[in-house]
């Protein structure tokens, strides 16, 4: 049973786009008027030594820097990265990088960002298992793109060897840097250019990003002022350990913002993996004891479970689904309000604000009883699970060792 779980995941996952795009092309006078996103890249992977990857999937001890900028074709399908068919890519039809340059020291950082400054607003995106360095780069690149966002895009990718049986490499990648994507943080909060930022994290990466803002808690008392929203796209976390991480960040805390989705077979697989144990993303929020511990905490929930996208997976609705990544790059990034008549999402998207449901698309959403099971295959249990409300209870408040 399991093996045919890992089997079907595998054929769910499998790609066919083309590895080493990362070698910068010419944009001729004949291709068509392109987009063109600026980005600064830091990185805990060590370099290939070839400019067609840049970087491989090991672990590298010094963080390296890098400002890259992709073209984007004029005509193409929001929610989509136009992978090149064959090399190299062609700028007018595929994503295309035109621009890369190592960056040696803070101070050039800071020039860079002088240079792309965007009324002083930063994103900061944390990509999610089993990514190559270029895939995160195309993902960003194409979020920003698409979202129409104010904000100067900085990528933070991790190491990952881009391969489904290394769940677990992957996993304890994200310890291995978590203390470089807190100084990157810092680093960033300490221009003077910078007036806020915003985290957005998906998957996997969202433990990296939650991590990061717990040891910053832990040092200071309290996350960066600077930091104002954390978005957690489809969180690959341990509900438990995630409300740990939450309360132990200090006060005060960002505006926290998740996206969920019942149907994510992702997280399903994931949840197999760590021994059925529920993930955040994968929460029905309008349901107790959810709602009310939303409510508590202050976090907003979107739930995406009807929102349809080409994701087989349904693991990215958060990058693919046009409403959905301009809703982050036009309100979530801004702060502003979900609950007015502006929002028309028309798809049926559910938030839970303030613990209520608040409907903010056309249908309201459905209530599902659990996350989906793996791969839809049944699971035998050992055990029968500890409920939400059972383990969350204590985890929202510190508790000392001793009394």
């Amino acid at each position: 049973m399991a093996k045919r779980s890992v089997a079907l995941f595998l054929l769910l996952t499998s790609c066919g786009h083309p590895s080493g795009v990362m070698t910068p092309v010419s944009i001729s006078s004949s291709t068509p008027p392109t987009s063109r996103v600026d980005m600064l890249v830091a990185t805990t992977r060590e370099p290939s030594g070839n400019p067609a990857t840049l970087f491989n999937g090991e672990r590298s001890s010094k963080p390296h820097l890098t400002q890259i900028s992709v073209s984007i074709p004029a005509k193409r399908e929001a929610g989509t990265v136009q992978w090149p068919k064959r090399l190299p890519p062609d700028p007018a039809t595929d994503f295309a990088v035109t621009n890369v340059q190592q960056i040696d020291t803070i101070a050039q950082g800071r020039v860079w960002f002088r240079q792309h400054v965007n009324g002083g607003h930063a994103l900061v995106f944390i990509h999610g298992f089993n990514n190559t360095y270029e895939d995160s780069v195309f993902r960003l690149a194409q979020i920003v793109h698409d979202s129409k966002m104010q904000a100067t895009p900085l990528l933070f990718t991790w190491p990952s060897r881009a391969e489904i049986v290394a769940y677990e490499y992957d996993k304890e990648s994200t310890n291995y840097s978590r203390t470089a994507l807190e100084q990157a943080l810092r680093t960033l909060a300490a221009d003077p250019n910078v007036k806020d930022i915003t985290v957005m994290a998906h998957s996997m990466g969202t433990w990296l990003a939650m991590e990061s803002l717990r040891q910053m808690g832990i040092r200071d008392g309290h996350v960066n002022s600077k930091i104002h929203n954390v978005i957690l796209a489809s969180p690959d976390i341990d509900i438990q350990v995630f409300a740990k991480q939450f309360v132990e960040m200090g006060e005060p805390r960002p505006k926290f913002t998740i996206f969920v989705s019942q149907d994510d077979k992702a997280l399903a697989f994931s949840s197999f993996l760590t021994g059925r144990v529920s993930r955040l993303g994968a929460i029905n929020p309008a349901e107790e004891p959810y709602t009310s511990k939303l409510e508590k905490a202050g976090i907003t929930a979107i739930d995406l479970t009807k929102v349809k996208t080409n994701d087989k997976l349904n693991h990215g609705k958060f990058a693919e689904s046009p409403e959905i990544v301009q809703l982050i790059g036009q309100r979530l990034m801004t702060g502003q309000t979900l609950t007015d008549s502006k929002v028309t999402l028309g798809q049926g998207i559910t938030a839970v604000i303030g613990g209520t449901a608040a409907n903010i698309g056309t249908v309201a959403a459905t209530a599902v009883a659990a996350p989906v099971a793996i791969i839809e295959q049944p699971v035998t249990r050992t055990r029968p699970p500890r409920s939400a409300n059972e383990t969350l209870d204590g985890d929202l408040k510190q508790q000392p060792l001793t009394q």
